[in-house]
């Protein structure tokens, strides 16, 4: 027979509870801050024209998806590191992603010196 608190009658661990209530707000914010506003087509670039024009474009796609990516790491760091009530462990693992968010800001900023050097090796 289990023994349970009577404060979590399931036996969760408050931590575990906490964490699930978080991670669960977060995915909640960001669904509803992805629903676009209008129902207008969404044109994410114009149509190639020309090989400078799809540099261009790979460079703006690649910027958008690295500032993504660093977003959603430095959000999972902040919840790990709210979350993680005093355990080392859960601090460690919050510090690597807010570390690997930081990174990417950093790829994200190199992005347009990448594709400028792509651009002078293709001509």
């Amino acid at each position: 027979m289990l023994l349970r608190s009577p404060r979590h009658p399931r036996g969760t661990p408050p931590r575990t509870l906490r964490t699930v209530t978080l991670l669960g707000a977060v995915v909640a914010v960001l669904l509803v801050a992805a629903v676009p506003a209008s129902a207008a087509p969404l044109v994410l670039a114009a149509p190639p024209g020309s090989l400078d024009q799809v540099i261009t474009n790979l460079r703006d796609f690649l910027i958008g998806l690295l500032v993504g990516l660093a977003t959603l790491f430095l959000t999972i760091g902040g919840v790990r590191y709210l979350a993680a009530d005093g355990d080392p462990g859960e601090v460690e693992r919050a510090k690597k992603s807010l570390r690997n968010a930081l990174i990417g800001y950093g790829f994200a900023m190199l992005a347009p010196l990448i594709v400028n050097v792509l651009r002078g090796l293709v001509g």
